[in-house]
């Protein structure tokens, strides 16, 4: 004999399964769809992005110097004060207030009037956590406002650089820019000085030292110089000396920095003539594999005011490639501090398949990418292809 549970009235069985659907949809809404691995290694990239950002304050010479089980108090402290520092007067007040109140709760104490005990005890714990939503609210907002400017400077920074690789008789060009942040220091240009008669092509890539907002404005302004000398039609070693001067007259004394690569191409010729301002010197892979590194030149762009340049000049042929890129290639790290490095990035062009320029740049940025797995960048990556044809 069996029996069987019918529903109750008035109660409908759809209650668990819309539950269920709200929680999913909560959770979609939350998550953006990552899964849990996605979400925690986008944690720890984030955590140890902010535990680098504030232990720049730390004083590790000291740390180690004290006793072992003396570090980590020592080192907690430092970075709370270096994160308590960095926010306004009024909101380390709410913080510490906040603290205070934390400590406090918990506690109580007694006391007795004639024959009647009294217990008094501290519960601050709600006002405490509406202090800390408060000045969460305050962070977030002060971000949300930031990152709206710094999305309006993206997209003016974009306008700095080409859309598109112009047409260049036999040979094709592509280029990538990733920012370590919204905006960047890396700069990237290909063009005709003279769009009428296209005989010249200047090709240059560079980076500003530094990163986000003080680079980015440095690299318009280098990037308005460049396009006005050029326009000028002088010679690739008399642009970089006047470049020079005027990144030596907004520098801060050599602190800000550019390394560059100034080159002009002459497609009739199949001729570079490039001048290497102290940067991460590009690669010509041959036809036949073997490689060829463009290192003359002289000093980064600013660090002084007569320095002096050479030219180098070279031929391109059917099927060579040329590498043009940015320190945040090679510098980029994965989640174990290991640095993808000059002979990754050497190996990885030395057996570049026969491609275009575009397949080649892509080739080479997937190589990079899934070396770096899920860990944060740390800085500006920019590749320019040149490929003969």
């Amino acid at each position: 004999m069996s029996a069987s549970a019918s529903p109750t009235p008035g109660v409908s069985s759809s209650v668990p399964a819309g539950a269920a659907n709200r929680a999913r949809q909560f959770w979609q809404r939350v998550s953006e769809g990552r899964q849990l691995d996605e979400l925690w290694s986008q944690f720890t990239a984030d955590a140890r992005a902010s535990y680098g950002f504030y232990g720049k304050d730390v004083d590790w010479e000291e740390i180690q110097k004290l006793p072992r089980w003396h570090r980590p108090f020592h080192v907690a402290k430092d970075i709370f004060w270096a994160m308590l520092m960095k926010m306004t007067p009024a909101r380390r007040v709410l913080l510490l207030l906040a603290l205070v109140l934390l400590v406090l709760s918990g506690m109580g104490f007694t006391f007795q009037t004639g024959h009647t005990t009294v217990a008094v005890d501290f519960k601050f714990e709600l006002i405490a956590a509406l202090i800390f939503l408060l000045l969460l609210s305050l962070e977030l907002a002060d971000k949300i406002t930031m990152k709206r400017d710094l999305e309006i400077a993206r997209e003016i920074q974009t306008w700095l650089v080409p859309s598109q690789a112009p047409a260049v008789a036999g040979a094709d060009i592509a280029f990538a820019t990733r920012p370590q942040n919204s905006v960047a220091g890396d700069y990237y240009d290909a063009f005709y000085p003279d769009p009428e008669n296209r005989g010249r092509l200047v090709v240059v890539i560079a980076d500003v030292a530094g990163k986000s907002v003080p680079a980015a404005l440095l690299m318009a302004t280098l990037q308005a110089s460049l396009r006005t000398i050029a326009g000028e039609g002088v010679p690739v070693a008399e642009l970089t000396t006047r470049l020079n001067r005027y990144a030596s007259a907004y520098s801060l004394d050599g602190r800000r920095f550019t390394t560059a690569v100034l080159a002009e191409y002459d497609p009739e010729a199949r001729r570079l003539t490039y001048v290497n301002a102290g940067h991460n010197a590009p690669i010509l892979r041959r036809a036949n594999g073997t490689l060829e590194t463009l290192e003359t030149g002289g000093l980064p762009l600013g660090i002084k005011t007569d320095a002096s340049y050479e030219t180098a000049s070279l031929e391109l042929k059917p099927g060579d490639a040329l590498i043009f890129f940015t320190d945040g290639v090679v510098e980029a790290f994965n989640e174990s501090g290991e640095e993808f490095g000059n002979g990754r990035w050497r190996g990885a062009i030395r057996g570049l398949p026969d491609w275009n320029a575009q397949e080649t740049l892509q080739f080479l940025m997937k190589l990079v990418d899934e070396f770096v797995g899920a860990t944060r960048q740390a800085d500006d990556i920019t590749c320019l292809v040149f490929r003969s044809k």
